[in-house]
């Protein structure tokens, strides 16, 4: 039977289910990091990149300035690593092109690959999951072109050394990001609240500080009403476990998230 009544839908989230695989322990010791030791600092991993650019990520929609200018801060970092890692390919791919031609050689991968669930919210995440898997690659490059006698041990080591370095300089520079509890608005009335964020993180781009200056990447702003100051600023900052890469709970496509 016909009716005029509006068809009512409940949709939820979309989710994809996302994974990467490794081949080389080079890699695989990037992803997780180094715990701290007595006398040996702590060396943070993709994983706790990941879980940094997340919070970044609902800073900036909560109008914190400072999540927006580290957001693109991270972006030129990003940048720059890209061109690290695009320049020992090059590299790595000239010492390749040394093989005869009657000299066939295929994938150098592993047997044994370790595959690893991906939890990602932000795009930031995302640029270097794709980083490493680069540098994943890279690697096995490398050492194929040792074992063939195409490079030495020395060439071999200090090009995995400097893909490495660019890649812990990322997570290294993500990781002394702080969420300020400040927003745009506390900026133009110059309250307390601006006055510390001021004297804690320093100045702000003016263009980064009105929002004309944004990543290509941020999230749009969530708007929310006037909050006081003190515990409620508290309970607006991203929690540090807030869509971590180890919580799937978290992991989803997000544009069609519930608010």
């Amino acid at each position: 039977m016909a009716t005029n009544e509006p068809l009512q839908l409940n949709l939820g989230s979309l989710r994809s289910a996302m994974s990467l695989t490794l081949h080389t322990h080079h890699a695989s010791r990037i992803w997780h990091g180094r715990a701290a030791a007595e006398g040996r600092p702590g060396i943070v991993g993709l994983n706790g990149y990941i879980a940094v650019m997340n919070k970044m990520k609902r800073g900036s929609e909560q109008d914190d300035p400072y999540s927006d200018w580290w957001m693109l801060r991270i972006e030129d970092k990003l940048d720059q690593t890209k061109a690290t890692l695009q320049s020992l390919r090059e590299q790595v791919d000239q010492a390749l092109a040394g093989v005869p031609a009657a000299l066939s050689l295929g994938e150098n991968l592993n047997v044994q690959p370790v595959k690893l669930p991906l939890f990602v919210n932000a795009q930031l995440g995302f640029a270097a999951v794709y980083l490493l898997a680069d540098y994943d690659d890279i690697a096995r490059k490398l050492i194929l072109a040792h074992h063939t006698a195409l490079i030495d041990r020395s060439t071999l080591e200090r090009w995995l050394n400097d893909g490495a370095h660019a890649l812990r300089s990322l997570f290294s520079l993500a990781q002394q990001y702080r969420y300020s509890g400040t927003t745009r608005a506390d900026f133009a009335s110059r309250n307390a609240a601006a006055r510390a964020a001021l004297e804690k993180f320093g100045e702000l781009p003016q263009e980064v500080l009105e929002g004309t200056r944004r990543s290509k990447f941020a999230p749009p702003v969530v708007r929310r009403g006037l909050q006081q100051r003190g515990d409620s600023s508290a309970a607006t900052a991203p929690s540090s476990d807030e869509a971590t890469a180890a919580d799937p709970a978290k992991a989803s496509t997000g544009e069609d998230d519930p608010a």
